[in-house]
């Protein structure tokens, strides 16, 4: 089972304008099978290879060059990370005049990864970013045109989710495998997962000696979804050093489980905060890390608000992300606690997007807005992203706008 995703057509293009091509994404977002289902589509005889495997992972280990004569191009290579010498050994093989579209490339560990490119391969290879499924991918509905912005609305939204419908998907989250009929157990599964990418992903970035304690930050962090970036508070609640936590939530980042919003930094009034705020790229492990296996009483719970923001800010990332665009989003708070939960800064404006998990907005959801407003910044639409089922103006150059809409 395939489901369409909003990379394909960008990939493709970038292909045809680079001799390499390098996606990245965390384990398991489905980089692979986009990869072979794009290869089948462009109609080339690719030979594909996996560095996950032991043979060729130590032939590229042992001699990167004879590895390359060895697979030839037009050819995929998988979790490329697990040989970094590979893409020094790739520079040459380029510039001795290869086509564009000779090398893909894919990785589980996206930093890392592009400090070897930008050292190596600079110029020469296309960098796109795949994350889980998004909203409209899962429902079959993934639309073509420009990422999602409040003045740009969708002309086809995806079909309406109730509340318990729309948390069950939180729930799941957007790694393909548990999108499938015969998806395993969520709980079983996500437990594999996260043991796997501590096991692999963690242990090859850093050497990590207490596993229970990093087990027990990655559940503090999950707690603080949609909260400001507090290092010192999640190493105290975990019993580690402020640097070791530091440490631990840039391998969180490096592997592609976190995101981390920074704040708008243009001088808007009194605008003085400089945390970055904190997100789970996908929704399931985040719930799943809090304790969450149920749609109901998740719908209800402490962090039902917390859960659908971090909803709405990975959508409009994969929005952006998965059309090939850099996303360029942010937040905004003041001293005086004055919030925007989101900001798209483009064409010289700034367009405000509030999450809030009602079906019926009001003044007291938009305070934000307002205080944006009184600051004279640049502002264009803006949207309060909620549970109404189709969009409805707020007031003038602002619509409650439904979830549904971000993809």
């Amino acid at each position: 089972m395939f489901l369409p995703r909003l990379l394909e057509a960008p990939l493709l293009e970038s292909s045809s304008g680079f001799p390499a091509l390098l996606l990245t994404g965390a384990r398991q977002v489905g980089k692979t099978t986009l990869l072979q289902h794009a290869a089948e589509r462009e109609g080339r005889a690719r030979r594909v290879v996996s560095l996950d495997e032991f043979g060729p992972r130590g032939a590229a280990l042992e001699d990167p060059e004879l590895f390359l004569q060895r697979y030839p191009p037009p050819v995929l290579i998988d979790e490329v990370q697990h040989a970094p010498r590979l893409l020094e050994a790739l520079k040459p093989a380029i510039d001795r005049g290869a086509p564009a579209g000779s090398y893909w490339l894919s990785g589980s560990q996206p930093l890392p990864l592009m400090r070897g490119v930008s050292e190596s391969l600079a110029g020469r290879v296309g960098v796109l970013a795949l994350f889980g499924l998004s909203l409209a991918e899962r429902s079959g509905w993934p639309q073509p045109g420009p990422p999602f912005r409040p003045d740009r609305p969708t002309h086809a939204a995806a079909p309406q989710l109730g509340l318990l419908e729309l948390f069950e998907r939180i729930l799941q989250g957007g790694l393909p495998r548990l999108a499938h009929s015969d998806a395993p157990p969520r709980e079983v599964y996500l437990d594999s997962y996260l043991q796997t990418y501590i096991e692999r992903d963690v242990r090859l970035l850093s050497p990590i000696g207490d596993l229970a304690r990093f087990q027990r930050f990655l559940r503090v962090a999950a707690f603080r979804v949609g909260q400001l970036l507090n290092v010192a508070d999640m190493a105290r609640d975990v019993g580690v050093a402020p640097s070791t936590a530091h440490e631990w939530l840039h391998l969180l980042e490096a592997t592609g489980q976190v995101y981390l919003l920074r704040p708008y930094f243009e001088n808007i009034g009194k605008r003085q905060i400089k945390s970055p705020k904190l997100y789970f790229l996908d929704t399931g492990i985040a719930a799943h890390l809090a304790g969450w296996s149920a749609a109901e009483p998740a719908s209800r719970g402490a962090m039902a608000g917390a859960l659908f923001e971090n909803l709405v800010v990975t959508e409009i990332l994969k929005s952006y992300r998965h059309r090939g665009r850099e996303a360029p989003i942010w937040y905004f708070r003041d001293k005086e606690r004055h919030e925007v939960d989101l900001l798209v800064a483009e064409d010289g404006l700034l367009f405000p997007v509030e999450a809030k998990l009602t079906a019926s907005p009001g003044p007291e959801d938009i305070a934000g807005y307002r205080a944006l407003q009184r600051a004279g910044a640049p502002l264009g639409p803006g949207a309060v992203i909620c549970l109404v089922p189709d969009r409805t103006p707020l007031g003038r150059e602002l619509d409650a706008v439904p979830v549904t809409e971000l993809g």
